[in-house]
């Protein structure tokens, strides 16, 4: 069957190639660029993969519209042009390329900072006119001053490593830059504040979020050394716009570098009137090098998922390492298959999912692993259109509490899972693990052990602990020609509750007369 791969913005053609010289995958590629909104609304749904750069705004409205689509590639690091919570909930995969661009971005800001500090577009305009005037420019050195880096990841980093070979001290900020990681980097850390109040040069680089939104204000202006010069080439909004303009005014900013601004192109924007600025058109990732990079990266990751259901980039779901992957993804169906199982011990509403990982598998990140067991248990409700992407958006939007709980002490199993379902007035749970050489298998529901092969028709039946309830139960299916295929007795306490487990070779069409058995006070049919 054919994957149709749409191609909407400009992309380097030695970028693609890896999608042009796959053989194993019957891949259609189309490359449609500068469609409008409409256009790209009315043939959405005839694509499995949409590529883009930073150009197409993959909206709600063409999400919405994408009925077959898979998977979103971003040829690039940012994704404010692709509404995630959108594609998340429709289950489909965005993926982008965070590395594919690293160095080019970091030298372009690099290359900003020297061009700030020295006045170089300035100075050449000037010449370009016929003027000869070297003591306006006088410029600033970079050694021995501070740079602020607000947005410790790769670029931030990458920024960083380059100052410190201009002998500049560095300060950073980061959400989840720690003592430790900045002393191995070499860096002093701090909050927004701690970095304004002490750089003389500051360069942003976080993504654009409702957090980051106008990170750099009016307040943090005010606590910034006078004479600053800032940079921003990660995305327009970071700094508010209007409380920079006011600052260059007032004097409190020496200098602003902006390679990018909230909105783009921004030929016109005042700020570019100022001879404080310098600008150049969102040219960051604009290398040859970079180009074809993260089209290669985004390339590489749609060939994956489409060969073996795994991507490297993930934007929207648990990003994992793939040698982590091979080590979980063998509970991935047992997972799924408890999940569901236990879901369908209930007829109440689930408010609580909480899964529980003894043995092996806790030493590995089961983030992956936990969202297909989420999937199982959702999709008796919610059917296929539950997935691995938006399990746990699809939980949290309906009121569902996920927690996830590791032990590396195993009981009775090298490895294990437990998935436990919580409504307002019950609670069950259900055990799984994988037997060498035998598989999975179910070996424990609520207080009662088993050995159950978790896969097609099994009925679950709850009686008392009786002669004849089994024997009763047996007849009954006869007499509707259900054929038991295996069969599972386990019990809490002589004489009182206990369960069957029946793997049946056809579905039953009524559990009535089950239920109607002497002895049979519950009987569900699970279908895995």
């Amino acid at each position: 069957m054919a994957i149709n791969i749409l191609i909407s913005d400009p992309l380097s053609e030695d970028g693609i190639y890896p999608l042009r010289q796959e053989k194993e995958l019957d891949l259609n590629i189309d490359i449609k660029t500068g469609l409008q909104p409409e256009e790209l609304k009315a043939i959405i749904a005839n694509y499995d993969v949409l590529l883009v750069r930073s150009q197409t705004k993959v909206t709600r409205d063409i999400i919405e519209a994408a009925d077959n689509l898979k998977l979103i590639g971003r040829a690039g690091v940012g994704v404010d042009n692709i509404d995630l919570e959108a594609a998340t909930e429709k289950g489909i995969i965005v993926v982008n390329a965070p590395d594919g661009n690293t160095n080019s971005a970091a030298e372009h800001t690099t290359a900003m900072i020297f061009a700030l500090a020295r006045h170089i577009p300035q100075a050449f305009v000037s010449l370009k006119e016929g003027r000869w005037d070297r003591k306006k420019f006088v410029g600033v050195e970079l050694k021995n001053k501070t740079l602020g880096v607000i947005g410790f990841g790769r670029i931030g980093q990458e920024v960083a490593h380059r100052a410190k070979g201009n002998r500049m001290n560095v300060i950073a900020y980061d959400p989840f830059l720690t003592a430790e990681k900045a002393e191995k980097a070499g860096v002093d850390y701090g909050s927004v504040e701690d970095v304004a109040k002490v750089a003389d040069f500051i360069t942003v680089h976080t993504p654009l979020l409702d957090s980051t939104r106008h990170m750099i204000n009016e307040d943090i202006f005010n606590v910034m050394k006078d004479g600053v010069r800032i940079a921003n080439c990660a995305r327009g909004g970071i700094i508010d716009e209007e409380a920079l303009y006011n600052a260059i005014e007032s004097g409190k900013v020496a200098g602003a570098a902006l390679d990018v601004m909230e909105e783009e192109p921004f030929v016109g924007n005042r700020l570019l009137d100022l001879p404080q600025v310098i600008a150049t058109p969102h040219l960051g990732a604009s290398t040859v090098e970079a180009q074809e990079s993260v089209a290669v990266d985004v390339s590489n990751d749609i060939l994956s998922y489409f060969n073996v259901g795994t991507v490297q980039n993930p934007v929207n779901m648990p990003s994992v390492p793939k040698d982590v992957v091979a080590k979980v993804e063998p509970f991935f169906e047992l997972g799924e298959k408890i999940g569901a199982f236990a879901m369908n011990l209930t007829d109440e509403a689930v408010t609580e999912i909480n899964i529980y990982y003894s043995g092996d598998v806790a030493n590995y990140d089961v983030r992956p692993l936990t969202n297909n067991t989420v999937k199982g248990v959702l999709t008796r409700n919610l059917g296929n259109h539950v997935n691995n992407v938006n399990a746990r958006y699809l939980a949290d939007r309906n009121g569902i509490k996920i927690s996830e709980q590791k032990s590396t002490q195993a009981r009775a199993f090298l490895s294990s899972i437990t998935v436990e379902v919580v409504t307002e007035n019950e609670k069950h749970s259900v055990k799984g693990t994988l037997l060498n050489g035998l598989g999975a298998r179910i070996v424990q529901v609520d207080q009662y052990v088993v050995d159950v092969v978790p896969e097609g028709n099994l009925l679950f039946i709850k009686h008392t602990d009786k002669p004849g309830v089994i024997g009763r139960v047996g007849t009954s299916l006869a007499e509707q020609n259900v054929n038991i295929a295996t069969m599972q007795v386990g019990r809490a306490d002589e004489g009182g509750d206990a369960i069957m487990m029946l793997a049946i070779d056809n579905s039953v069409e009524s559990l009535d007369f089950v239920i109607a058995t002497e002895g049979v006070f519950d009987a569900k049919e699970i279908n895995l």
